[in-house]
């Protein structure tokens, strides 16, 4: 199925909820001087959206094909990567399931920033490390398209909570993919670089006792699937 054969409501909704999802990902430098310079003046009057979605279907999942130089980083660390709640891990791929979210799309040459506002949620699902008797587990993700995307989650160490919605992962969108559809009619939008954001690198390695790991580090790429029914 091609995009050329969806309803118009099915294009929107898979257009909307992938902007949300990977955000039209991080910011050009033209993006952030408009919001640089819509922040520093007084404020802005919100527009008309072009488009909402105030809920995001479950169904569809966020996977992320890891880096080897990430999971060489893993080895040479001692620390090894499991999966939390419904996430699974398998063929080198981390896939998150998505809950839910809602998503606001402005116009970006309206100069509102930022033109896409909304989260998207992954409850119940995660990601651990262990080293030793010490396991990090980083859990319900929720991806924020924000100025710059980010990806929060909550943090516990061996069963303790220790952050809550914390900034995890930053969102590279400028390696994006054209949106595509599979077999299934799925919106499907794959290339955004996943990184360790540097709050998350100073959490992992004060906990690890390390100073190996460092904000920028690639995680993998991003693949989001949306159903669009």
């Amino acid at each position: 199925m091609t995009p050329s054969t969806l309803s118009a409501k099915k294009l929107l909704v898979a257009t909307v909820a992938l902007s949300a999802a990977l955000g039209l990902g991080a910011c050009s430098s033209t993006d952030a001087g408009a919001s640089n310079s819509s922040s520093s003046s007084s404020p802005q009057a919100r527009p008309k959206p072009i488009a909402s979605l105030p809920a995001i279907p479950a169904g569809g999942s966020t996977a992320v094909a890891l880096d080897a130089n990430f999971v060489s980083a893993l080895g040479t660390l001692g620390l090894t990567p499991a999966t939390v709640g419904n996430a699974t891990l398998a063929d080198g791929s981390v896939s998150f399931p998505i809950t839910g979210g809602t998503v606001t799309v402005f116009d970006k040459s309206s100069g509102y920033r930022p033109y896409v506002q909304g989260t998207l949620l992954h409850q119940n699902s995660g990601l651990s490390l262990t080293a030793g008797s010490t396991t990090v587990e980083l859990t319900d993700f929720t991806v924020d398209p924000g100025t710059p995307a980010r990806l929060f989650g909550d943090v516990a160490v061996n069963g303790r909570q220790v952050a809550a919605s914390a900034p995890l992962f930053d969102l590279d969108g400028t390696t994006l993919n054209p949106i595509s559809m599979d077999a299934k009619g799925n919106a499907v939008l794959q290339g955004t670089t996943v990184k360790l954001s540097p709050e998350a690198a100073g959490l992992l390695n004060k906990t690890f006792d390390t100073t190996a790991l460092a904000g920028g580090l690639v995680i993998g790429i991003a693949t989001i699937t949306v159903p669009t029914t």
